[in-house]
C-alpha cells in the first residue's frame, strides 16, 4: 500500500470569509507584516495552489487573515493500492514460483 496526500489551497475562500474579494487588498496586509511580494506574486498566490510557500509568507497570511494554517491548507490522506506490473497476475505467488524449466540437450542420432 502506498499513501497519497492531496492538498487543497483555500486562501481565496478564507479571504472571502473576511470580506476581502480583491487580491490587491491583500498586498498591503502582507507588507505591514514585513512580506514584500509583487502584485503578480500575490495574484498567483491567491488564484493558484502553490507548490511551495515560504514560512514567513504563511505566517503573515495567517496573521493578516486571523486564521490558522489548517484553514489555509487542507490535507487529505488516502491509501492507494500498489501498481500492478503489466502481465502480472494477481493470483500468482512470489518470484520463486516462476523458476525456469531446466533444458535437456539431445544429441543427434548417427546414421
Amino acid at each position: 500500500m502506498t499513501v497519497e496526500l492531496e492538498t487543497a489551497w483555500n486562501l481565496r475562500s478564507v479571504m472571502a470569509s473576511r470580506g476581502i474579494f480583491q487580491t490587491s487588498k491583500l498586498k498591503p496586509l502582507l507588507e505591514e507584516r514585513g512580506v514584500d511580494l509583487s502584485r503578480e506574486q500575490v495574484y498567483r498566490l491567491v488564484t493558484q495552489a502553490p507548490q511551495r510557500v515560504r514560512i514567513d509568507v504563511l505566517a503573515a497570511l495567517c496573521d493578516a487573515l486571523e486564521c490558522s494554517l489548517d484553514d489555509l491548507v487542507q490535507v487529505t490522506r488516502r491509501e492507494a493500492a500498489a501498481p500492478v506490473a503489466v502481465g502480472e497476475d494477481a493470483t500468482r505467488g512470489a518470484i520463486g514460483d516462476l523458476r525456469p524449466v531446466r533444458a535437456t540437450i539431445r544429441r543427434p542420432r548417427s546414421k
